[in-house]
C-alpha cells in the first residue's frame, strides 16, 4: 500500500484529537487560564522559572522525545510494519497524550509536585513511598539504556559501498578495516553534540538575561546547529564507547545541578531545531516518494520472527515501543521540570497533549522511513544482528533508513542524509539524560526525607544526589548490553505510565470528576506491563542475570503495592460518588 495512506491517516487523526479530545479532557479537569501556576508563585530562579511557551515546548518535546520514539519503533519493526504503526497511532491519542496532559495538569494544581508526591495526596504516605521508589528505579533504567545507546552510536561506522559511494567520500572521514572502507558517521554527531553543549549557556544568557527577540533566538539556534554539523564533518571526534560513557556521565553530573536556564533549556532549544527540521524533512520526503508511487518494502506482518527475538507480540511489542505511543517518563518530565516553567495553566494542554502527538508523528515517520529506506536483510543485520559479537545499533539503522529516504524523496546524498539522521537522535539522547538525572536528583532528595527524620546535610545536597544517580547509571550501562536493557526499561517505563494514570484517576475520583479516560488506559497498560515483566523474569532466570532479576522483582512488588492502594481508594470513594 502507498506510503501516503500511512502518513495521511495519523496526521488527520492527531489534528482532530488535539482540537476535540484534548479540549474535552481540559473541561473535565477544570482548566482555567487565570489560575496561578507554580512558576509564577514560587519563581526561585533555579527550577521554578516562568518561561515563554515556545521555549518550554522546545524543552519538553526534546526531553520527552529523546531517542525513544526512534529507537523503540526501529526495534519493534521486526514484528512487521502494521502492528507497530497501529499501536503508535491509537496508543498515542487514547493513552499517551491523555497521560502527558493529565499528569502535567495535576502537577500544576499540586504546586509543581512530582507524580510521586501527588500520590501522597491520593494514595497516602505508603503510596508515595512506593511510587517514589518505583520511579527512582525506572529513571535509573532510562539513564543506563540511553547511556549505552549513546556510547554505541557515537562510534558508528558503516561501509561506504552501502551508502552508494565508491572509493572515498568527500564528506565522510573514513577508516579501512579488512579492506572495507567505512565512513565515520558517529564522529560527526560527537562533534556536533559537544559544540551545541558549549554554546548553550551563551544562548541561555541572551534569552533570560538579555531578553532577545524570539526570531533572533531561533536564528541563532539554527546557526549553531548548522555550524556544529559543518565542524563535525571536518573534525569528527573518534573515541571508544567506554570513554564516551565516562565523558557523558561526567557531563550530566554537572548539568543536572546547574540552573535550568544555563544548560537544560537553551540546549534543548538548540537541539529541537534539528528535530523540527528532521520531522519536516521526513514528512516532505514521504510525500515526495508517496506521490511517486512508493510502497512499504518491509513486511507488513512478521510476527514469527519478532516473537523469536523479542517474545510474543503482546505484550512485548507494546513495551518495546517505549515512547511514541505511551511513556511514563513523560509524567516525570511534565511534573518534574516542565510544570515548574509554565506561565499559564492552559499551556499544560498545548504543551502536554500536543507534544505527545508530535512525538507520535515522529514515530510514524520513523516507521515509514524504515519501510521505505531499508531492506529486511539490512535492517536485521544492523538492529537484530545474528552474530553475538556484533552489538545492536538501532540508531544507525534509523539513520541509514533516513538517508535513503531523503535521497529518494529530495535527492540529498545518502551520506549527508545519514549524518542528519544520526544527528536527529544523538543530541536528544544526551538531552534525555540531562533531564532524567535531574529528575532522579529531585527524587533522591525526597527519599532521604522519608527515610530519615532529620537527614544529614549531605543527603539533601544536589551534587551528592546527582553523583549517586550517575554512579548507578554507569554501573547498569557498563554491565549490560543495550539490547538487554531496553526491554526492561520499556516495561518499567510503561508500568510507570499505568501507575501515573491510576494516580490521575484517583485524583479525579476524590474530586468527584469523570475518570474513565485515565482509568481504562491504565488498566490496559497495567495488564500489558505486568505480563511483560513476568516474561522477562523467566528470561533473566534462564540467563542468570541476577542484577536485572532483582530489578524486575522489585518493580513488580512496588507496582502491586500501588495498585492495591488505588483499589481501596476507588471502592471507598465510589460508594459516595461515581461520575465515570
Amino acid at each position: 500500500m502507498n506510503v501516503l495512506f500511512f502518513l495521511a491517516i495519523p496526521i488527520v487523526a492527531f489534528i482532530l484529537a488535539s482540537r476535540l479530545y484534548a479540549r474535552y479532557i481540559a473541561r473535565v479537569l477544570g482548566e482555567d487560564a487565570n489560575h496561578p501556576t507554580p512558576a509564577t508563585t514560587i519563581n526561585d530562579g533555579r527550577d521554578y522559572v516562568p518561561t515563554k511557551r515556545y521555549v518550554v515546548f522546545a524543552h519538553h518535546f526534546s526531553a520527552i522525545a529523546g531517542a525513544g520514539p526512534i529507537i523503540g519503533p526501529t526495534m519493534a519493526a521486526l514484528y512487521g510494519f502494521m502492528p507497530a504503526w497501529l499501536w503508535v497511532v491509537i496508543g498515542g491519542i487514547l493513552i499517551g497524550a491523555v497521560h502527558d496532559f493529565t499528569t502535567m495538569f495535576i502537577s500544576l494544581r499540586e504546586k509543581g509536585k512530582s507524580i510521586a508526591e501527588v500520590a501522597r495526596t491520593t494514595l497516602g504516605k505508603t503510596g508515595f513511598n512506593l511510587m517514589i521508589s518505583f520511579t527512582i528505579m525506572m529513571l535509573l533504567l532510562v539513564c543506563s539504556s540511553f547511556l549505552s545507546a549513546t556510547a554505541i552510536s557515537l562510534t558508528s561506522l558503516w561501509p561506504l559501498s552501502k551508502l552508494g559511494i565508491e572509493g572515498t567520500d568527500s564528506i565522510l572521514k573514513t577508516v579501512t578495516t579488512d579492506g572495507v572502507v567505512y565512513g565515520r558517521i558517529g564522529g560527526i554527531a560527537s562533534t556536533s553534540v559537544i559544540i551545541i553543549t558549549l554554546c548553550a549557556p551563551f544562548l541561555g544568557w541572551l534569552i533570560y538575561r538579555k531578553g532577545i527577540r524570539t526570531i533572533y533566538a531561533y536564528l541563532l539556534a539554527s546557526t549553531i546547529c548548522v555550524v556544529s554539523v559543518l565542524l563535525g564533518i571536518a573534525y569528527p571526534v573518534s573515541l571508544q564507547p567506554f570513554h564516551w560513557m565516562i565523558i557523558i556521565s561526567i557531563y550530566v553530573l554537572f548539568a543536572s545541578g546547574t540552573p535550568v536556564w544555563v544548560i537544560l533549556q537553551p540546549r534543548d532549544f538548540i537541539n529541537v531545531q534539528i528535530l523540527y527540521g528532521g520531522i519536516i524533512l521526513m514528512v516532505v520526503s514521504l510525500l515526495s516518494v508517496g506521490f511517486g508511487g512508493v510502497s512499504i518494502s518491509l513486511p507488513h506482518f512478521n510476527l514469527a520472527e519478532g516473537a523469536n527475538s523479542l517474545g510474543m507480540i503482546w505484550p512485548m511489542m507494546f513495551i518495546t515501543i517505549a515512547c511514541g505511543a505511551i511513556s511514563g517518563f513523560h509524567s516525570l518530565v511534565g511534573g518534574g521540570t516542565t510544570c515548574k516553567q509554565l506561565r499559564i495553566e492552559t499551556d499544560a494542554r498545548k504543551i502536554g497533549f500536543n507534544s505527545m502527538l508530535l512525538e507520535s508523528l515522529l514515530a510514524v515517520c520513523v516507521l515509514l522511513a524504515l519501510g521505505v529506506g531499508l531492506s529486511l536483510a539490512d535492517y536485521k543485520s544492523i538492529v537484530w544482528p545474528s552474530d553475538p559479537l556484533v552489538k545492536s545499533n538501532p540508531i544507525l539503522g534509523f539513520s541509514l533508513a533516513a538517508g535513503h529516504l531523503f535521497n529518494q524523496g529530495l535527492g540529498i546524498s545518502i551520506s549527508l542524509g545519514t549524518i542528519f539522521g544520526i544527528l536527529l537522535v544523538e543530541g536528544f539522547v544526551v538531552t534525555t539524560l540531562d533531564a532524567a538525572v535531574r529528575l532522579n536528583r529531585y527524587l533522591f532528595e525526597e527519599l532521604w526525607v522519608i527515610l530519615f527524620e532529620k537527614p544529614k546535610p549531605f543527603l539533601t545536597n544536589y551534587w551528592f544526589n546527582s553523583l549517586l544517580t550517575v554512579c548507578f547509571m554507569f554501573i547498569l550501562a557498563y554491565s549490560n548490553a543495550f539490547s538487554v536493557l531496553w526491554p526492561i526499561f520499556g516495561a518499567a517505563n510503561q508500568l510507570l505510565a499505568a501507575l501515573a494514570l491510576i494516580t490521575v484517576a484517583s485524583w479525579l475520583v476524590i474530586r468527584g470528576k469523570k475518570y474513565f479516560f485515565a482509568l481504562y488506559p491504565a488498566l490496559f497498560m497495567l495488564a500489558t506491563t505486568m505480563t511483560a515483566l513476568v516474561f522477562l523474569l523467566m528470561n533473566y532466570i534462564r540467563k542468570d542475570n541476577y542484577i536485572l532479576l532483582v530489578v524486575d522483582l522489585l518493580l513488580v512488588m512496588l507496582s502491586i503495592g500501588v495498585v492495591v492502594l488505588a483499589i481501596r481508594i476507588f471502592f471507598k470513594k465510589r460508594a459516595t460518588n461515581d461520575p465515570a
